[in-house]
């Protein structure tokens, strides 16, 4: 089973800390490390051979592009990002599943091109620290935030 067939698995059990909402075609979720405030993934449903928006027929990748954008949106105003960055990668884990990162200028410090790129110009040590995960009261209040925004939006 995969990382994220792991999680769903925990959602659907009552067990994942991070779940914020179900849709219908993924869950919304805080992601474990908050190095950029508000990191939220969106994570499709369904696992298999469909490891590519390519391969979803037309209405069930509308929906959930549709539902990715809805999440990302809510992200956005909960966390008060300045941009978005989005990214659908999935060589390490091949389920579809969005990364939702809130930008804020300054937020990779002095990486990058003096400060501005990608999120992946931020040492992955760093960004992945467990000095970085929210203790229960924050987190409790990221969810919040969140699912008030997504509600909004819905």
């Amino acid at each position: 089973m995969c990382l994220i067939c792991d999680r769903i698995k925990m959602i659907k059990e009552g067990t994942n800390p991070y779940f914020v909402k179900e849709l219908n075609t993924g869950y919304a979720v805080i992601g474990d490390n908050q190095h950029f405030y508000g990191y939220t993934l969106f994570l499709y449903k369904h696992h298999g051979e469909m490891t590519e928006l390519f391969q979803l027929d037309k209405a069930e990748r509308a929906a959930f592009m549709e539902e990715m954008t809805l999440t990302a949106e809510a992200a956005s105003r909960a966390f008060g990002a300045e941009k978005m960055n989005y990214e659908l990668l999935g060589m390490g884990d091949a389920h579809l599943h969005w990364h939702l990162f809130p930008r804020r200028t300054g937020d990779i410090g002095d990486y990058g091109n003096k400060g501005k790129g990608p999120v992946w110009w931020y040492p992955m040590e760093k960004m992945y620290s467990d000095d970085n995960r929210p203790d229960e009261k924050n987190l409790a209040e990221m969810k919040a935030k969140l699912l008030a925004e997504l509600e909004k939006l819905i």
